[in-house]
């Protein structure tokens, strides 16, 4: 009998199954964009890129599906990897970006699975952790603080004392988490890093962006902090993004005094950073009532919107080189 044929996979497809999970990250990326668009007023923009996330979000959604049934060993040895948080992370922006749309039932959907998902993964690799690690290892704190950005959301639109409550734990283990990343971060990433040694930054901005968020949830009817709560919010808040700042700024730096111009999957992580830290600054500007910091704050989403456009050249060509050698 002759042998049974198979159809050969796509190159998109073959592409997108060699990408590591670090490419949730685009989404991430993509996701936090829209929300800083909306934060700044430019809702088409906004709506544009989180049409864009929700595509990507599907895609790795499938992937990760796929593999959890196709491959289950690949799958198990990915989930281990702090990359795989970025599954999380990814489904608390979106969340985040549908509450604020007012679609809240889907947003309280992403927020059961991200939950659902948080600790088995967030296990799997806090027991991994080890010395001289990559700017992957603050997603530990970067996937806690999307829970908590996304919870104080809702409760803020759902006026849910509880959620707020639980946002405020998840806040606080998120700086813990940070804490025992940087003690395992490789500081030699900064200018050696192919992209994912921003996240070092990026934790720091989503965490002021929690807060913030922890703030702005409190009204007349939750009463959900007292003056001594509050001051401290604002002062941790506040000292997050002053710190977020100065890495930004130290990065920023090492990237000028040795480019790394070739394009990598883990440039994805370069750029949520970016954003991240252009809604932090835009989102502590309202919560602390300081209207100027929204000047830098635009300028940030800006020079965010330019690195997703350099790094979305860099994906669209690495495609195209992975088409031409299947097509050879």
């Amino acid at each position: 009998m002759p042998a049974p044929t198979t159809t050969p996979a796509s190159p998109l497809h073959t592409w997108w199954s060699q990408s590591p999970p670090t490419a949730g990250a685009a989404v991430m990326a993509t996701g936090i964009l829209s929300v800083a668009l909306h934060q700044a007023g430019y809702e088409t923009l906004s709506r544009i890129a989180l049409a864009l996330a929700c595509a990507a979000w599907l895609a790795l959604a499938g992937g990760f599906t796929a593999r959890l049934l196709r491959d289950r060993a690949r799958w198990l040895k990915e989930a281990a990897t702090p990359a795989a948080l970025t599954a999380i992370a990814a489904t608390a922006v979106l969340g985040t970006r549908f509450a604020t749309l007012g679609w809240q039932p889907l947003a309280k959907a992403l927020l059961a699975l991200a939950a659902l998902l948080w600790p088995g993964l967030l296990i799997a690799v806090v027991r991994r952790l080890h010395p001289r690690m990559p700017g992957a290892v603050f997603l530990s704190c970067v996937a806690t603080q999307g829970l908590a950005v996304l919870a104080a959301t809702l409760a803020a639109t759902e006026s849910t004392a509880w959620l707020a409550h639980a946002a405020l734990v998840l806040f606080w283990l998120g700086l813990v988490l940070y804490v025992m990343a940087l003690t395992r971060f490789d500081l030699r990433q900064v200018t050696r890093g192919a992209g994912d040694h921003w996240v070092a930054g990026g934790a720091l901005a989503i965490s002021a962006l929690a807060g913030s968020k922890l703030m702005s949830a409190d009204s007349a009817s939750l009463y959900l902090w007292n003056e001594d709560d509050t001051d401290v919010l604002r002062t941790v808040t506040v000292a997050l993004l002053v710190l977020d700042l100065a890495w930004y700024a130290v990065l920023l730096l090492a990237e000028i005094g040795r480019p790394r111009l070739r394009y990598d999957v883990r440039r994805w992580a370069t750029v949520f950073p970016m954003g991240m830290t252009a809604a932090a600054v835009l989102a502590v500007a309202t919560a602390v009532d300081v209207p100027w910091l929204k000047t830098p704050g635009e300028a940030l989403l800006w020079i965010a919107v330019a690195a997703w456009l350099a790094v979305a050249a860099g994906a669209v060509l690495s495609y195209t080189e992975v088409t031409s050698t299947e097509r050879r």
